[in-house]
């Protein structure tokens, strides 16, 4: 057995687009199934997104508290955002993020893991980064508004942030998948075995 996903595509008959919104849109599919009945699936199509578990020289992850209206929560959560225009490469996106949200830059990129967060209902890809070599970024801070006008900003140990995925006190996609792939590269091979920043990503191709 080949642990590996692979490519499908069964045979779509018809198609509507019930809701068009400004980012994402709904999407009604009527599919083929393999017994030849005929299902009608509903799902969110999503551009795509980009997150950062930034890690700064004493082994703290860069999070951000934002209110997250769909939840009625305040999340902390790595620094994410999407893939606004078709085909941008991701580690561009992700270092746009990163000086946006946070006003910092790094030197060292890789790939942690790619991810669809819920491809029951919604076809988002998320591409998530590890940035190492934190600096304070260059010019003025990038003026936020709406939700992120109320975000806080803190560094915490990973070994932290770990046990509080683990007992139920965090709970953003991003950053219980970063911190934990993170703990995990390092109780395996090491972060050196991570993809390259610029690894190719099936799911949204970019451009080099």
């Amino acid at each position: 057995m080949e642990l590996q996903d692979t490519p499908e595509e069964w045979r779509v008959v018809a198609t509507t687009t019930p809701f068009q919104g400004n980012k994402t849109s709904v999407r009604t599919d009527d599919v083929v199934m393999p017994d030849g009945t005929v299902a009608r699936r509903d799902y969110q199509v999503h551009p795509g997104s980009v997150a950062v578990l930034a890690l700064d020289d004493q082994d703290r992850v860069l999070l951000l508290k934002q209110y997250r209206h769909p939840v009625r929560q305040k999340l902390w959560e790595i620094p994410a955002g999407l893939l606004d225009v078709p085909g941008e490469n991701p580690l561009h996106a992700a270092q746009r993020e990163l000086y946006e949200e946070a006003h910092v830059k790094a030197e060292d990129w890789r790939v942690l893991t790619d991810v669809y967060t819920t491809p029951g209902g919604c076809d988002e890809a998320v591409r998530i980064f590890l940035a190492r070599g934190l600096s304070e970024a260059e010019g003025e801070r990038y003026e936020v508004s709406e939700e992120e006008a109320d975000m806080e900003l803190a560094r915490v140990p990973l070994g932290e942030l770990v046990r509080g995925v683990l007992a139920g006190e965090l709970h953003n996609n991003c950053l219980v998948v970063g911190v934990l792939s993170l703990a995990a590269a390092r109780a395996g091979g090491g972060v050196g075995e991570l993809r390259p920043a610029d690894a190719e990503w099936p799911a949204r191709p970019f451009e080099a």
